[in-house]
C-alpha cells in the first residue's frame, strides 16, 4: 500500500474510534440515574423526636434496673 493511503486509512480509523467512543459516553451518561440528595444531618424535628424516643427507652431501662436493685436489697435485708 501507498503511504498516503495508509495514513488516510489510519486517520479514518482514528476518527471512527473517536466517534464511537463519544457516542458510547453520551449514551452511557443518559442512563445514569440521579440519586436523591441526602442531607448530612436530620432536620431539627427528626432529631428531637429521636432524642425523645431514646430518653424514654433509657427511662424505662432505669425503672427496670431500680426494681431489680430493690429486689436484691430486699433479699439481703431478709436473708
Amino acid at each position: 500500500m501507498n503511504r498516503t493511503k495508509l495514513a488516510g486509512l489510519f486517520g479514518a480509523l482514528i476518527v471512527a474510534a473517536a466517534v464511537a467512543l463519544s457516542c458510547f459516553l453520551v449514551l452511557d451518561a443518559g442512563n445514569a440515574v440521579a440519586q436523591p440528595v441526602r442531607q448530612p444531618f436530620s432536620n431539627a424535628v427528626e432529631q428531637r423526636a429521636g432524642m425523645i424516643r431514646e430518653l424514654q427507652e433509657i427511662k424505662t431501662l432505669l425503672k427496670e434496673q431500680n426494681a431489680l436493685l430493690r429486689q436484691i436489697a430486699g433479699k439481703k435485708g431478709n436473708g
